[in-house]
């Protein structure tokens, strides 16, 4: 049986936000009086929970963690949001994707109103028919419970539903919930991290989508 239902990772997967994810977190950190690291040391920030990434950045203060946070998005939703690109094939393999019967989703980590205007922005929105990510607060901040509460919401059955993403966390999350995980090599994760975390395959283009016919 073909799986109908593909929710898609944002970042990493469907876009490249290098740019404006890093830019924003060092900005947040000079907000702070901390000294901002280089741009290029900062790829691992990208799928994580924005929080957990501030934690590690800032010696495991939670509490400046959380102002990190606030002053990164006070950047990101004015400018870093946009800091972004489509990568090359994507509206092409999803548009494919939609024709052949599949329903596509967005789940990502990103906060949900940031992740709409995203995808709103660079023209992808016909192809999905929601976008689910993080609230303000962090709920749903953690893959597995934002995969969860997709299921869940939109009624779709575990043995129907794949998770294409591009790091360890969007595998972890499938595998917790029990559907396949197909890992995309053109993101920020390695096959080695995407292998172990579970992946039943990985892809190195978008064109190789197509292949979710035949998982």
């Amino acid at each position: 049986m073909m799986k109908k239902n593909i929710l898609f990772d944002l970042d990493g997967t469907l876009t490249d936000p290098f740019v404006g994810i890093t830019t924003c977190i060092i900005y947040a950190l000079e907000k702070l009086n901390a000294k901002g690291p280089e741009p290029e040391s900062l790829s691992w920030c990208i799928g994580p929970p924005l929080h957990d990434s501030f934690c590690k950045l800032l010696d495991g203060d939670t509490a400046l963690a959380q102002k990190a946070v606030m002053f990164y998005r006070e950047r990101f939703q004015k400018t870093g949001m946009f800091e972004n690109q489509v990568y090359e094939t994507i509206p092409e393999a999803l548009g494919a994707l939609k024709e052949n019967g599949h329903t596509l989703f967005v789940a990502t980590s990103k906060v949900r109103i940031f992740a709409e205007k995203i995808i709103d922005h660079f023209n992808l929105a016909p192809f999905f028919k929601s976008v689910h990510g993080a609230e303000m607060d962090g709920t749903s901040a953690d893959k597995a419970a934002l995969i969860a509460y997709i299921l869940a919401q939109e009624g779709l059955e575990r043995v129907d539903t794949v998770m294409v993403g591009d790091t360890a966390y969007d595998m972890v999350g499938a595998k917790e919930n029990g559907i396949y995980g197909l890992g995309v090599l053109w993101g920020y994760g390695s096959r080695q991290d995407l292998e172990d975390a579970g992946a039943g395959r990985c892809i190195s283009s978008p064109r190789e989508l197509n292949c979710i016919r035949h998982i």
